[in-house]
């Protein structure tokens, strides 16, 4: 039986991938921060941002089930708030949890994986890689950091039979927008964005996807075989990603402002020009 590691599967898409792929046959090890009792799946104990419980993670998850076949790296957290108005703190743990985080997990599994000669290595991104996003800049620079990752690690591991996937997860329902702090000053010079996210943000959350559906996408991806391989999980990501490809990226920056609801730069100076 194939085994699979996902991190942050103690709700929302982790907790969805980790379910499906239970369904689906495989050996689950759930990586949560604070473990439960869940009889599907093996639980164990993983703080990405601390270095030391990520290496216990790792012996815990090698005693359990060797050499994993694969290792999902869903776990996160987001921020909202302008680059003057986040303090540095909270750039330094989107950072560290989002990105060095998978890092330091791949670094303790891969010598096994690799000495398996098998293994496939999936990375949760967002829109926010494909694209930078107002209002979440430093969430959007640690997936694009992922990204660019993946891509380097797929080339140093094809020779030993892994691959990297990465998957571009559009919106979902999930409790991502109650758990996201805010560091936006609603009363300051970013107002305005700020209120163009937080209402289109509500919109857009009530026809978000079921995440039920994002667990048939990992599971496709970890059938992968090709070193490297994108792609985008719901119509927005899909959509977003076909614009990267075809449109220059000011244009494809005004209907993302226009999407959201933020302020353009001829509103910007016009507001200027009043003050």
């Amino acid at each position: 039986m194939r085994s699979v590691v996902v991190t942050g599967a103690s709700r929302g898409l982790g907790l969805a991938t980790a379910a499906h792929l239970h369904q689906q046959g495989w050996t689950v090890v759930a990586a949560v921060r604070k473990p439960t009792d869940d009889p599907r799946f093996i639980t164990v104990e993983l703080d990405v941002d601390d270095p030391d419980s990520v290496t216990r993670a790792a012996a815990a998850i090698l005693e359990a089930v060797g050499a994993p076949d694969a290792v999902v790296h869903n776990a996160g957290i987001a921020g909202v708030g302008t680059v003057e108005e986040m303090p540095l703190s909270a750039w330094e743990q989107i950072m560290s949890t989002n990105f060095l985080g998978p890092v330091r997990l791949t670094r303790e599994l891969l010598p096994s994986m690799r000495a398996a000669g098998r293994g496939r290595i999936v990375l949760i991104s967002s829109e926010g890689a494909v694209l930078g996003m107002p209002g979440i800049g430093a969430y959007s620079a640690a997936k694009g950091a992922l990204e660019r990752w993946g891509e380097a690690l797929s080339q140093e591991i094809a020779a030993f039979g892994l691959g990297v996937t990465v998957l571009v997860a559009g919106t979902f329902k999930t409790d991502i927008l109650e758990l996201t702090p805010t560091y936006g000053d609603h009363a300051g010079p970013y107002a305005p964005l700020h209120h163009g996210l937080e209402t289109k943000g509500r919109r857009f959350t009530r026809i978000a996807a079921d995440p039920a559906k994002f667990g048939p996408a990992v599971a496709r991806a970890l059938d992968d075989t090709r070193p490297f391989v994108r792609r985008a999980v719901g119509i927005d990501a899909k959509l977003l990603l076909l614009g990267r490809r075809v449109l220059p990226t000011a244009v494809l920056q005004r209907i993302i402002r226009v999407a959201i609801g933020v302020p353009g730069p001829r509103r910007a100076a016009r507001s200027r020009g009043r003050v």
